[in-house]
């Protein structure tokens, strides 16, 4: 007999567990070619977002001081994600490029949905395991990011992103106004840059050149060169180019959820370079239910900032009093997005409310809104 104490446990983190159905997807495009290479993507796009209009909004908040030892059944989706995501990417490319019902649509498209996968599950789990203090949880976020050829991720994430979100100092802090066919180019280019002058400088504090061994982008480099490799072998040249188009494809997910995050947000400057603290007001929240289990929370991303050592069950929810919402989900803003008029015409609104809840006495925000200037430091 399982413990009722565990078994409630294992039910609770059940939900979180859903992501695990789109990897067959995976397999049915491959195997069945035709329409079916477009299931992965619809499912992560339209299924979630019906069901959040079916389920609604889960308000509920665990309690944050909840013991590490109550959680590892959600921990676990996350550790064993990674070999299974391996396996389905390299499987399916492996399959793929020696299918002779495989026409040149139908590999475009089913590699779509992998990108879909690496970067909505993928990239949202080494998220996840980045900010653990285990080492090993670090390095399967590490090996997550390499499929995707995204990881200074880490780097820009944790010694950048998470010191200077809501500043000018911050690359993917969208500004407001700024459409994602412009942050996105902006965000490729600054993230590395950024990244990678956070880490050289930490070694500098340290009086080590920047091609120390103990560079992460060293692990990077040499891992983001095994994928790449392995992909060459087991598929060739064509196994190569799908690999790196469904890296671009994760990649572009990744980044619409940044911009979508944090868009048109400000911590206030305080003078001489400095901002206020990060608060929970200074990123959006959204509290719907089925694409928060798909996301493990990460939709509750106001207080990820606010609290970044909370593992995902733990995050809180804030109210509009407490924090800005979404409209939707981010399977729908995320599209959204991908359409700046429509974008501008539903979040500018939000975001001069915003403006005027929080920070009244501020009228004039020019010097907020720069792209490329950034406030005296």
């Amino acid at each position: 007999m399982i413990p009722a104490a565990q078994l409630s446990r294992f039910t609770s983190a059940l939900p979180f567990w859903l992501s695990l159905a789109l990897l067959p997807l995976a397999w049915m495009g491959a195997v069945f070619g035709g329409w079916w290479v477009f299931a992965l993507p619809l499912a992560t796009w339209y299924l979630f977002s019906a069901l959040d209009a079916i389920l609604g909004l889960n308000l509920k908040n665990a309690d944050p001081q909840t013991d590490e030892s109550h959680l590892t059944f959600y921990r676990a989706v996350t550790i064993i994600w990674v070999p299974l995501q391996a396996i389905t990417l390299y499987g399916v490319l492996y399959y793929a490029t020696r299918a002779p019902h495989l026409n040149g649509w139908e590999l475009a498209g089913l590699f779509v949905g992998i990108g879909v996968m690496s970067g909505t599950i993928g990239i949202n789990y080494s998220h996840e395991l980045m900010h653990q203090k285990d080492k090993r949880e670090r390095w399967l976020g590490d090996i997550l990011l390499a499929m995707v050829l995204y990881s200074h991720f880490r780097s820009e994430h944790l010694r950048v992103h998470h010191l200077y979100v809501g500043t000018p100092r911050d690359p993917v802090t969208a500004r407001y106004n700024e459409g994602f066919h412009r942050f996105f180019p902006r965000v490729l280019r600054q993230s590395v840059t950024s990244s990678f002058e956070a880490e050289k400088s930490l070694l500098a504090r340290k009086d080590l050149p920047w091609h120390h061994a103990s560079n992460p982008f060293w692990r990077y480099w040499a891992l983001q060169a095994l994928m790449a490799g392995a992909a060459l072998i087991l598929g060739g040249v064509l196994g190569l180019v799908l690999f790196v188009f469904q890296a671009f494809v994760a990649v572009l997910q990744l980044e619409l959820v940044n911009y979508v995050e944090h868009y048109g947000l400000t911590r206030k400057h305080l003078g001489e370079g400095k901002y206020e603290h990060v608060k929970p007001h200074h990123s959006w929240n959204a509290a719907h239910m089925a694409s928060n289990w798909l996301l493990i929370n990460l939709q509750r991303h106001s207080d990820h900032h606010y609290k970044p050592e909370r593992r995902f069950p733990l995050l809180q929810n804030y109210t509009e009093a407490e924090a800005p919402q979404l409209p939707y989900g981010y399977p729908i803003m995320t599209l959204a997005a991908l359409v700046p008029p429509l974008w501008r015409r539903m979040m500018n609104p939000r975001v001069r409310r915003w403006r005027e809840m929080y920070y009244p006495e501020i009228t004039e925000w020019k010097a907020y809104n720069k792209h490329s200037t950034p406030l005296p430091r």
